[in-house]
C-alpha cells in the first residue's frame, strides 16, 4: 500500500468519527468550520424568511438555552452599540453644573428630589443650595458649620419653617388689618360667590373620590365556611382590578363589613381546624355534670381580677396557695373572651366558689370596658348567657357552692336586686359585701350579705394581712406601682398576665418590710383583744353590781323558749334602727375624716402663702394664690357647714330624725365643686410652672410636702380627696336608704339626693374619662413616628395588639398549600372608631440590657370600611387572618392562638358598634 492511499484511508477514518451527531466532524477543523458557516447561513435565510412574531419565538428559545457567561456577551455588545436613552445628569455632568440645575427649585421640590436617590440627596442637602434661601428670610446659623459637615442650613431652614405661625389672607386681615382700600358691596359679593361656586366644586370631586373608595371586594370567600363549596381559583384575597371594576354604595359595603364579620369563625371553630377552645369533650360535659359522688373539699376555688384594681399585683399577690386565679384587662376584652380565658384556667374542673374582683359601685358591676352589669342590662342575650355559663362552672347552692362579688352590691336596693336576678339566672348563691365601710376598697373587708359560712369570703381567697395592707394603702401602692410597672414590664413581656402580676406584687411586699408589718399587726390585734376581754368582764361586773334582784329573778327562770322568743322580738325592733344609726355614724366620722384633710390645705399651705404675701416678702403671687387656692377654701367652708348640720343632728339622734334634708341643701350648693372641678387643669398646671420657675415656692412644697402633718401626703395628693368623696356619700346614702323604712319620712329625701348625687357623680366621672383618654392618645402619637392627630372627641383606645406581617409567596397553588414569609412586626391600635397600624421595631441602648420598641406608622383605616377574614390553620401557617381595607390588605398572625381569638373576638364587637352608630 502506497503513501498515498495510507494518508486517504486516515482523512476518511477522521470524517467518520463526529460529535453530537453523524455528519459533523470532530477533529477536521476546516471542514467543522465549512459546515458550520453553511449552517449558519441556512438558518439565516430561514430567519430572513419568518414572520416578526416568528422571529421573536425564535429569540426566546435561543435565550433560554444560553448559560450567563452568553447572555452577559448579548449585554455587553448591546451597551456598546445602542445609545443609552436615559442616564442620570447627576452622574454625568460636573458637580457645579448639577448644584446650578438644582438651584432653580423651591425647598419643597428639593426635599422631594433628595428623596429619589443618593447622589440627588448627597448634592440637594449641600449649603449653597439652602444658604440663600434661609438669608432672603433673615435666618442666620447660630454656629459655624464644621468642615465636614453639610445639610446644616437645611435643618436651620426647616427648624425655622416649622415654627411660623401660619395665617390665611382673611384671618391675618382680620388680625393685622390691610392696606388694600374697601371693596365695595358688589365686588365683595361677587368674590363671596366665586368661592362659594370653587367650595362646591371641591366637595363635589371630594363626594366623587369617596364613592371610588367604596370600590370593594365581595365577601363570597371567607376561607372558613365558604371556599371549601366553591372553586379552587376562588381565592381569600381580590385582585385590585376586581375592587375598581366593582362599584358599591355606602350601604352595600356596609353589607359587605357585616358579612365578612359573620364569616369570622365562632368561638368554637376558630382556628379552622380542630375545636376550640382546646377543651376535650369529656371534660367540657364534666364542667356541667359533675360527679356528685366526689367531695367537696376536692373542689378547687376561682378568683377572677381586673387589671383596673388599684395596685393589682398586691392582690394577686395576696393569694392563698391552691386558689385557682385569673388576671383579666379591664380595656380589650369581650364577654366571649373572658369567658374563654376562664375555661381554660379551671380546664373542665367544677369550683366550690367563685370569686369576682374588679370595680364597680353599689349598683353596677364594672366588669369590662364597656360593660357596666346592672339591673338595666342584666336581661340582655349576651349578659345573660355570660352569667349562666359563669354559674354552671359553680357547685350548686346545696352543695355549698357560691359566687362572691367584691363589688358593695349589699349597700343598696338596686345591688341586692341584682344578686337576685343572678340567683334566680344561673341557680347559684351570689353575695357581695355591704359596703358600709368607706375607703378605699374598705367595702370588702365590712360584713357580708347572707348565710354565714365557716369563714370570711376574704379569707377563702386571700392572707388576711396582706389583703389588708394593701386596702389601707391602696392609693400610695397604686402610684408607686405605675413606675414599679414601667420599669419590669418590659422583662416580664413574654409572661403570663397573672405570673407577672405575682412577681412585681411580691417584689413591691419585700421592699415595704412586710415582716415588720405583719409581726406589729399581730401585737396590735393581741392588745386589741385583751383590751376587749377586760372592757366585757368590767361590764357584766357592773351590770351584777347595779341590778343584783333581775339578776337572781333571771337566773330563776327556766323557761329557754320564752326568752329566746323575747330576745328574737326586741332584735327585730332594733335591728333597722341600729343598722342605720350605724351608717350615720360612719358618715359622720368619715365626713369629719374629709373636712380634717381640707383644713391641711388651709393651714399647711394657703395660711403661711398669705402670711408671706402680707409680710411683703411674697413666695407667690396674689393672683397665682387665687388660682391655686380659692376653690378648695370654698370648699372647705361649704363642708364645714355640712359637718356642722350633721353633728348637730346627731346629738339628738332617733329612728324618727332624718338626714336627707341635709342632703338636698348640700346638694343645691354643688356649683362650688363644679367650679373647683372646671378649674382643677388649670391648678395643676400653675402649680407646677411657679414650682418650675420659682425657687422659693419649689423650696416651700419641699419643707412641707409628705410630712408628718400633711399625712405623708403633697399638695396634688390632698387635692384629690374632693373628686373621691362622692361615690362615699353615694355609697353611704344607698345603705342608708337600704335600712330605712319604706314609711319613713327620710325616704323620700334620701332617693332625691341620691339622684342629684349620682347626676354629679356620672359629670365628674366623665371629666376623668375625657382627661384620661387624652392622655392615652397623647402618648400614642407620641411614640408612633409620623401618626397623625389621633385626639377626636369621644375616641378611645380599646385593645394593642402586636402581630406579625406575612407575604404568600405563591397564590396560585391550594390555599391548603400556600407557603408564607415573614417580612415585619407590625403593633395595631384598636380605637372604637378606627385601626391604626404601625410597623414595630427594637433599639437598643449602648450598656443597657432592655431594649426600646420604636413604632412607625404605616395606615389607618376606618373600622366602617375594614373586612376581615380568617386564615385557617394549616401546616404551614398557624394563628392567622387577613385585614382588608380599602386600598391595602395586611395578612397578620399572632405568636398565641388565645391572641388571636381574643383579638378577632373584640375587633368584630367595635366593628359592629362602629356601624351601629
Amino acid at each position: 500500500m502506497s503513501a498515498g492511499d495510507s494518508s486517504r484511508k486516515t482523512l476518511e477514518m477522521e470524517c467518520f468519527h463526529t460529535r453530537f451527531s453523524t455528519w459533523t466532524p470532530f477533529s477536521n477543523k476546516s471542514l467543522n468550520r465549512q459546515l458550520f458557516q453553511e449552517r449558519v447561513a441556512l438558518i439565516s435565510h430561514w430567519f430572513d424568511l419568518w414572520t416578526n412574531k416568528q422571529r421573536q419565538e425564535f429569540l426566546f428559545t435561543i435565550f433560554l438555552r444560553c448559560t450567563k457567561s452568553q447572555l452577559r456577551f448579548v449585554q455587553d455588545w448591546f451597551s456598546e452599540r445602542t445609545q443609552v436613552a436615559k442616564v442620570d445628569f447627576s452622574t454625568v455632568l460636573p458637580r457645579f453644573i448639577s448644584l446650578y440645575i438644582f438651584s432653580f427649585l423651591n425647598p419643597k421640590d428639593l426635599c422631594a428630589a433628595a428623596q429619589v436617590s443618593w447622589p440627588w440627596k448627597f448634592l440637594t442637602e449641600q449649603d449653597c443650595l439652602w444658604m440663600p434661601k434661609c438669608i432672603r428670610f433673615g435666618w442666620f446659623l447660630p454656629y459655624t458649620p464644621t468642615d465636614h459637615e453639610y445639610g446644616a442650613w437645611k435643618h436651620h431652614y426647616i427648624a425655622c419653617v416649622s415654627s411660623l405661625d401660619w395665617l390665611i389672607p382673611r384671618e391675618a386681615t382680620a388680625i393685622y388689618g390691610t392696606l388694600n382700600e374697601p371693596k365695595a358691596e358688589d365686588e365683595e359679593l361677587q368674590e363671596r360667590q366665586r368661592e362659594k361656586g370653587l367650595r362646591k366644586i371641591i366637595w363635589e370631586k371630594i363626594l366623587l373620590r369617596k364613592k371610588e373608595l367604596f370600590k370593594v371586594r365581595p365577601p363570597w370567600v371567607s376561607g372558613t365556611r365558604c371556599s371549601g363549596s366553591l372553586k379552587s381559583k376562588c381565592q381569600p384575597r381580590l385582585s385590585q382590578a376586581l375592587r375598581d371594576r366593582v362599584g358599591l354604595q355606602e350601604a352595600l359595603e356596609k353589607q359587605l363589613v357585616l358579612a365578612s364579620l359573620e364569616a369570622l369563625p365562632k368561638r368554637s371553630n376558630v382556628s379552622g381546624s380542630h375545636s376550640y377552645p382546646l377543651l376535650l369533650k369529656k371534660a367540657w360535659h364534666g364542667v356541667h355534670k359533675y360527679d356528685d359522688s366526689s367531695s367537696y373539699a376536692s373542689q378547687p376555688h376561682f378568683l377572677l381580677i381586673s387589671s383596673r384594681i388599684p395596685a393589682f399585683e398586691m392582690v394577686v399577690d395576696s393569694i392563698k396557695a391552691g386558689i385557682i386565679s385569673v388576671v383579666y384587662e379591664h380595656g380589650g376584652l369581650t364577654l366571649e373572651s373572658l369567658l374563654y380565658l376562664i375555661e381554660k384556667a379551671l380546664d373542665g374542673q367544677r369550683v366550690q366558689s367563685m370569686g369576682i374582683f374588679s370595680d364597680g359601685d353599689s349598683q353596677e358591676i364594672n366588669l369590662l370596658q364597656g360593660y357596666k352589669i346592672g339591673i338595666k342590662n342584666l336581661l340582655r342575650p349576651e349578659v345573660r348567657d355570660f352569667w349562666e355559663k359563669l354559674g354552671s362552672y359553680v357547685a350548686p347552692e346545696e352543695e355549698g357552692g357560691h359566687v362572691d362579688l367584691f363589688v358593695p352590691l349589699g349597700a343598696s336596693e338596686a345591688g341586692m336586686e341584682v344578686l337576685s336576678q343572678l340567683s334566680q339566672l344561673t341557680g347559684t348563691f351570689f353575695t357581695a359585701p355591704t359596703g358600709i365601710a368607706t375607703g378605699s376598697y374598705q367595702h370588702i373587708l365590712s360584713e357580708w350579705l347572707g348565710r354565714p359560712w365557716e369563714r370570711a369570703p376574704c379569707s377563702i381567697y386571700f392572707s388576711d394581712s396582706k389583703l389588708q395592707t394593701w386596702a389601707s394603702l391602696t392609693d400610695f401602692l397604686e402610684d408607686t406601682l405605675k413606675s414599679v410597672r414601667k420599669q419590669l414590664s418590659p422583662l416580664f413581656k413574654e409572661l403570663q398576665k397573672n405570673v407577672s402580676a405575682r412577681i412585681i406584687g411580691q417584689f413591691t411586699f419585700d421592699n415595704m418590710s412586710m415582716a415588720n408589718i405583719l409581726n406589729n399587726q399581730e401585737i396590735t390585734q393581741t392588745l386589741a383583744d385583751g383590751l376587749m376581754e377586760l372592757s366585757k368582764d368590767n361590764s357584766e361586773r357592773n351590770v351584777l353590781e347595779d341590778n343584783p334582784q333581775d339578776t337572781k329573778s333571771s337566773l330563776s327562770k327556766n323557761d329557754p323558749d320564752l326568752e329566746m322568743l323575747v330576745k328574737l322580738e326586741r332584735k327585730l325592733q332594733v335591728d333597722s334602727a341600729e343598722k342605720r344609726s350605724r351608717v350615720v355614724r360612719e358618715l359622720l366620722q368619715s365626713e369629719r375624716k374629709y373636712v380634717r384633710m381640707l383644713e391641711i390645705v388651709r393651714d399647711v399651705y394657703v395660711t403661711p402663702l398669705k402670711a408671706a404675701l402680707s409680710s411683703n416678702r411674697a413666695i407667690l403671687s396674689a393672683a397665682n394664690l387665687h388660682i391655686m387656692f380659692s376653690d378648695i377654701v370654698q370648699v372647705l367652708s361649704l363642708n364645714r357647714q355640712f359637718l356642722d348640720n350633721l353633728r348637730d343632728r346627731l346629738q339628738e339622734w332617733g329612728p324618727a330624725h332624718c338626714v336627707g334634708e341635709i342632703f338636698l341643701k348640700f346638694g343645691s350648693q354643688l356649683n362650688t365643686y363644679t367650679n373647683f372641678f372646671n378649674n382643677y387643669p388649670v391648678v395643676l398646671r400653675t402649680m407646677e410652672k411657679c414650682r418650675e420657675m420659682i425657687p422659693a415656692f419649689r423650696a416651700f412644697l419641699k419643707r412641707h410636702d409628705k410630712t408628718i402633718v400633711t399625712k405623708m401626703l403633697s399638695l396634688p395628693e390632698l387635692l384629690l380627696y374632693p373628686s373621691r368623696r362622692f361615690e362615699e356619700y353615694i355609697n353611704l346614702l344607698y345603705a342608708l336608704r337600704l335600712h330605712t323604712p319604706a314609711e319613713h319620712v327620710d325616704r323620700g329625701h334620701l332617693t332625691t339626693a341620691i339622684d342629684q348625687l349620682k347626676k354629679y357623680k356620672s359629670y365628674i366621672d366623665q371629666m376623668k374619662q375625657n382627661i384620661s383618654m387624652k392622655d392615652q392618645l397623647s402618648e400614642i402619637q407620641r411614640i408612633v413616628c409620623g401618626c397623625p392627630t389621633l385626639s377626636e372627641e369621644n375616641r378611645y383606645l380599646i385593645r394593642v395588639q402586636d402581630v406579625a406581617q406575612l407575604h404568600c409567596c405563591d397564590e396560585a397553588i391550594s390555599f391548603s398549600l400556600r407557603l408564607y414569609e415573614h417580612t415585619r412586626d407590625l403593633r395595631l391600635f384598636l380605637f372604637n372608631d378606627a385601626l391604626l397600624i404601625s410597623s414595630r421595631g427594637t433599639s437598643h441602648t449602648p450598656f443597657e440590657r432592655t431594649s426600646k420598641a420604636t413604632y412607625q406608622f404605616i395606615a389607618s383605616v376606618a373600622l366602617h370600611r375594614l373586612l376581615v377574614e380568617d386564615i385557617p390553620d394549616s401546616k404551614y401557617i398557624k394563628n392567622a387572618f387577613i385585614l382588608h381595607g380599602p386600598k391595602r390588605e395586611w395578612i397578620c398572625a399572632t405568636e398565641a392562638e388565645d391572641d388571636k381569638f381574643l383579638w378577632l373576638s373584640v375587633l368584630q364587637s367595635a366593628i359592629k358598634r362602629s356601624m351601629e352608630k
